[in-house]
């Protein structure tokens, strides 16, 4: 798809409003822009009902019962809740070891330091394999009855790596520790639809999902909810683990955009998506330099819209300044974007400074076309032939 003329291939920093969506939110920023907290009037009444009518949208995405769905302002937000939120009721525990893996978010790496610096929990970083996979023996030999929380990211970010969350939670109960999952890129990537079984917390994002900016959720689990600590303070909306007044029309455009993710439509255009990602991939193996990709194979447990490609002998971000303003991609997180220190999941899978500095995340999306992707193979081409010209390469 173009976005004003360019090709847009970042989905995976945030992806375009759903047309689907956007009319099911409309008329909740109109006439009935009621407070949904406001029990007094219909009005107050007519809005709670579409969030929780939202909620079971959300619920039902993931396996979970609507009560257990915690509206936040997107997955940073319910990534901080299910930790800090939980883990203060691990104070009183023995348990004080945290396992996060090496390929997490960003935002769980700070809170896990947060969490050691404030409360005094030990974070362990898991290993993971150079395709991005969770080393599930380091796991086993590192899970014990001390072990207070395990979180672990359902879809990576940059690489596309698909986690066995089965295989995870069921080595994660062995020992009794909580099992946190990140799910924000994971309605687009895989079948969600046991997630609820398989973890204690689960984070979502709307604006992964073709929903709009500024909306996420956690689900907790229903007998967790009393013990956990909101980490934001107020009225006490939301079982009292979130206070403020939930955004009616954004609630109503996640659950609608979670709707669209289940259906079965869905599940056929992640094959027709990974096909394109996969001609792609060819269209730039011709090019006069060398790539590689980074993560797992195209096939089996790889986010079908993502395609992280290194290209040798040149910056990334030199190579991205030469496609503007043609073209929308990306060096990486789009949440670490402002560091320019290399790619903390790049290294994690083995690759040394250089190699992450020359490295690009693509990510197509469900309106990406196959025109799309040769116009920005063609584009690329030219860009790489015109650094050769520039002596900032040397051709291959």
């Amino acid at each position: 798809m173009k976005i004003d003329g360019v090709i847009y291939l970042d989905h995976q920093a945030t992806s375009p409003l759903d047309s689907t969506v956007l009319s099911e939110m409309m008329p909740y920023f109109e006439g009935r822009f009621g407070n949904p907290h406001s029990g007094d009037h219909a009005v107050g009444w007519r809005a709670s009902q579409a969030v929780d009518r939202a909620a079971a949208e959300i619920a039902h995405l993931i396996g979970a019962d609507p009560d257990e769905i915690i509206f936040t302002s997107g997955a940073t937000e319910a990534n901080n809740l299910a930790l800090l939120g939980l883990a203060r009721e691990g104070l009183a525990r023995k348990r004080r070891r945290i396992l996060v893996s090496a390929i997490e978010h960003k935002c769980i790496l700070e809170i896990g330091r947060a969490l050691a610096a404030e409360y005094g929990f030990t974070i362990e970083t898991l290993p993971v394999d150079t395709t991005g996979r969770l080393d599930l023996d380091a796991l086993q030999s590192s899970i014990s009855d001390d072990v207070f929380l395990v979180s672990v990211m359902a879809a990576n970010n940059e690489i596309g790596t698909i986690q066995d969350i089965k295989r995870i939670s069921e080595l994660v109960g062995t020992a009794g520790a909580y099992f946190h999952c990140d799910a924000a890129q994971a309605p687009c990537a895989m079948d969600v639809s046991r997630l609820a079984d398989q973890a204690d917390l689960v984070s979502l994002s709307s604006h992964k999902i073709y929903g709009p900016s500024g909306i996420g959720a956690l689900f907790v689990r229903r007998d967790l909810q009393s013990k956990m600590r909101p980490t934001i303070l107020g009225g006490g909306q939301q079982n009292g683990l979130r206070s403020g007044t939930l955004p009616t029309a954004l609630c109503v455009g996640f659950g609608a955009a979670t709707r669209l993710a289940a259906s079965e439509e869905s599940r056929l255009r992640r094959d027709q998506l990974a096909n394109l990602r996969d001609s792609f991939l060819e269209q730039l193996e011709n090019l006069p330099c060398k790539v590689w990709v980074n993560g797992p194979p195209s096939s089996g447990f790889r986010h079908p819209g993502n395609l992280n490609v290194g290209f040798e002998g040149i910056l990334a971000a030199d190579l991205l300044s030469r496609l503007q303003p043609a073209l929308a991609a990306s060096t990486g997180s789009a949440c670490t974007s402002g560091f320019p220190e290399p790619s903390h999941v790049l290294r994690a899978v083995g690759l040394d400074d250089e190699r992450a500095a020359s490295s690009v995340r693509f990510s197509l999306g469900k309106d990406t076309k196959a025109n799309d992707i040769r116009e920005a193979a063609a584009l690329i081409e030219q860009a790489v032939r015109d650094l050769i010209d520039m002596g900032l390469l040397e051709a291959g």
